[in-house]
């Protein structure tokens, strides 16, 4: 019994496709299409045809290879794209389509009551449209109501009824057509994309069969032969009818006789007959695909429940059908639905242009997909890339209005977070983007400037992991990648990598889209060690360490060697004190130190960089502080260090401080000098041979006396900030700097009075740059 009720291929998928193609606009608007294409001969006319056609027939061979490759289940369209790119965009685009079709029905029926009323003398006015629609919509949901198989049945009656017509049509006499006046202005004629946007809703409706997916004998062969098929024939009869009217007919009379088709018909009624039945035909496939849409989409728990039960050996969609018709009936009640048609309209280029999306996906991110009608997946792409165009051509505001609702729909179903058990496309696509990003990456380098931290983050034992996390993502800037881990010390551990423990769901990290790891170690230093050497790939390798200075830690030695090994590994590590007495006080204040030929003032200044422009330090200002242990004056090295400051585009503060004399120890000038700094940075003091157990207690002598400190050891990728300060000729430079404020010593030949006059200016440039 179950078995009879499914269709064959061309039952199924070839008649209403066919059906829906030739509708109305072939009758009622194909003359006026010819008439105002034709003038300028018969190329632009063909042109206009074929032009429409691309898209149907790039989503017919879209939608046909997707068939071969899965199972389509009904729902058609919507269970295409909701299988292939996820629920939230499947469901807002099958539920548009749903409110399109339904829509769609009463459109049909309006068109069809108008034809019917003017052919049998009724009125044409709006009242008896509506009641002339309303009554065909009921017979129409009556015959569907009983029976999808009657229906199916109804429609081959309809389709003798066309052919019938067409023949009526190419034997008819051109002499019996009403001629033009020859005193009617008729104007200029249509410009292209009005000519175009008035054909095109004729190639559109080759979808109708793919609705009946669920009631096909065998989908994967039905959905390609007969949508493939019904594309075709439609093609054909397009092109030869446009042919046959524009040598038959001028232009001028098509243009001024809306009913030419009709009055050249050897029998006239045939044509009538026709259009009543291209229309019905057009209402019936809504009718038939409409409600399995919403039977589909409540299956999935996107629409209620109540619509996903059917009735029936067949599961006929009753409840969905009666949605679908008191939708199409307040469609027929509004009367003037020229701006519904419209929006209609952008709701179905919009599915055939994620049909195509979804093929080209499929085709080029999909390791599974392995469809036996073989279609190249460019297809797809220049199907999904016409179609916009097209609707952006056709009507921008409608476009804009269909992609609003869409839009809000797919957020609404994100937020509720409806998925399929059985996953989509989206994966693989990631993976592949990232596949093809690695690989360039991996082939070019970032010039410094444009260089962006890989950090690994490691919070062990971190009393303060929360704000070492917050920090993480300042210093890391907003194109940095971070990747914490959860080291977990046990002696008896013999896996580094436990694969079962290693996926982190924190919060706290996911809020701030930090990856995150857990593993267990024997020893945090020497774990520290082989997830340096080893975490990471191609493309994306780690290139920064982040993590708490130890402090009072019980194993001085294993640190050191391993803060000794990352820098042989080439990684820019960094140690970040906090000070639980100020923390980070009032973020305002970020002091820079620098002391000789270095490769840290680099890495400290596209750090400072990325920590001012994050939010919680936007009011933060930067000051370079630099260690003058010799006698050159300090306006020469301002400049010197404002170049550098310059060719990194960033503002800041200089200070000298004059050292040559005192020789005091860098922790006594931080102490003085940045004493109500909010952030600190200092170079990771040299790890001499055979010092890596004082190393720890020489830095901690170094941060405990000043405020949070950010501990900076930069890898070989900073070139060194060679100031050249050593090798400056300290007289001529000071007259380049400021030749007026020196005063003429010409006087005095003593040298060695000259020598302590430069002396004393020195110690008193030191002495105001103390006091300021």
């Amino acid at each position: 019994m179950s078995e009879q009720k499914k269709f064959g291929t061309f039952g199924g998928v070839f008649t209403p496709s066919i059906l829906t193609i030739l509708g109305v606009i072939m009758y009622l608007r194909m003359g006026w299409v010819v008439g105002n294409a034709g003038i300028n001969g018969w190329v632009l006319l063909i042109g206009i045809i074929l032009l429409a056609h691309v898209v149907s027939i790039a989503t017919g061979l879209s939608i046909s290879s997707i068939s071969t490759d899965k199972k389509v289940g009904a729902g058609g369209v919507y269970y295409v794209l909701s299988r292939s790119l996820g629920l939230p965009i499947g469901g807002a685009l099958g539920i548009t389509l749903f409110v399109a079709t339904a829509f769609s029905i009463s459109l049909y029926m309006v068109g069809f009551a108008e034809i019917f009323n003017k052919y049998w003398g009724f009125g044409i006015d709006t009242n008896s449209l509506r009641i002339t629609g309303s009554l065909g919509l009921l017979t129409l949901t009556i015959i569907a109501f009983i029976s999808t198989s009657i229906a199916i049945k109804t429609q081959f009656i309809i389709l003798a009824a066309i052919v019938l017509s067409l023949f009526s049509i190419f034997l008819g006499n051109p002499a019996d057509i009403t001629v033009a006046d020859p005193n009617i202005d008729l104007g200029p004629p249509a410009g292209f994309f009005t000519i175009f946007a008035i054909f095109f809703p004729a190639v559109t409706g080759f979808t109708a069969g793919v609705a009946m997916s669920g009631d096909l004998k065998d989908p994967k062969k039905g959905i390609p032969v007969g949508t493939m098929g019904s594309i075709a024939v439609g093609l054909l009869i397009y092109v030869i009818l446009a042919l046959f009217i524009y040598n038959v007919i001028d232009s001028d009379t098509l243009r001024a006789n809306p009913d030419a088709l009709f009055q050249m018909a050897a029998v006239g009624i045939l044509v009538y007959i026709g259009v009543w039945g291209a229309t019905l035909s057009s209402a019936i496939g809504g009718i038939l695909g409409g409600p399995r849409i919403l039977q589909a989409m409540s299956v999935d728990k996107i629409t209620p429940q109540l619509f996903a039960k059917g009735v029936g050996a067949g599961n006929e969609p009753r409840n969905a059908l009666i949605v679908t018709v008191l939708i199409a009936e307040a469609g027929i009640l509004i009367g003037d639905l020229n701006v519904i048609a419209e929006v209609v309209s952008m709701f179905y280029l919009s599915a055939y242009g994620f049909i195509n999306l979804s093929f080209f996906l499929e085709s080029w991110a999909s390791s599974d997909f392995n469809p036996s009608f073989k279609v190249n997946k460019w297809v797809g792409l220049g199907g999904f890339i016409v179609t916009f165009i097209i609707m952006s051509q056709l009507n921008l505001l409608a476009m804009v209005a269909a992609f609003v609702i869409i839009g809000g729909i797919y957020f609404y179903l994100s937020r509720r977070q409806v998925a399929l058990g059985t996953g989509d496309i989206w994966q693989s696509v990631w993976s592949t983007i990232v596949k093809k990003g690695l690989k360039r990456m991996e082939a070019t380098q970032d010039h410094k400037r444009n260089w962006k931290p890989n950090t690994l983050l490691f919070s062990i034992g971190a009393k303060h992991r929360t704000k070492m996390i917050e920090f993480s993502k300042a210093v890391s800037g907003q194109g940095g990648i971070i990747t914490n881990f959860d080291l977990t010390e046990n002696e008896e551990a013999t896996v580094l990598f436990p694969k079962a423990k290693e996926t982190v769901e924190d919060e706290e990290l996911k809020k701030y889209g930090i990856f995150g790891r857990r593993l267990e170690v024997q020893n945090s230093f020497k774990g520290i060690e082989s997830i340096a050497c080893t975490f990471g790939f191609s493309g994306i390798e780690p290139n920064t360490v982040l993590m708490a200075w130890p402090g009072e830690t019980e194993n001085p030695v294993w640190f050191t060697q391993m803060t000794k090994k990352l820098m042989d590994l080439d990684y820019n590590v960094l140690y970040l004190d906090y000070d639980e007495r100020w923390g980070f006080r009032k973020q305002e204040k970020i002091d820079l130190w620098w002391r000789g030929v270095s490769n840290n003032s680099e890495l400290m200044l596209l750090l400072a960089k990325f920590i001012v422009s994050s939010p919680d330090w936007s009011q933060a200002s930067i000051r370079v502080i630099l260690v003058n242990e010799t006698n050159v004056d300090f306006k020469i090295i301002e400049n010197r260090i404002q170049h550098v400051l310059d060719q990194f585009r960033i503002n800041a503060e200089i200070k000298i401080v004059n050292n040559e004399l005192d020789k005091k120890p860098i922790y006594e000038l931080m102490k003085v000098h940045s004493s109500e700094a909010d952030l600190i940075f200092v170079g990771i003091p040299d790890i001499e041979e055979g010092e890596a157990d004082s190393f720890v207690n020489r830095t901690n002598n170094l941060v405990h006396t000043i405020g949070t400190t950010l501990l900076v050891k930069a890898s070989s990728q900073f070139e060194e900030t060679d100031l050249k300060i050593e090798h400056i000729d300290i007289k001529s430079e000071s007259e380049k700097i400021d030749q007026a404020e020196l005063l003429p010593l010409d006087a005095c030949k003593d040298e060695s009075f000259n020598t302590l006059i430069s002396k004393f200016d020195l110690e008193l440039n030191r002495i105001v740059q103390e006091l300021t």
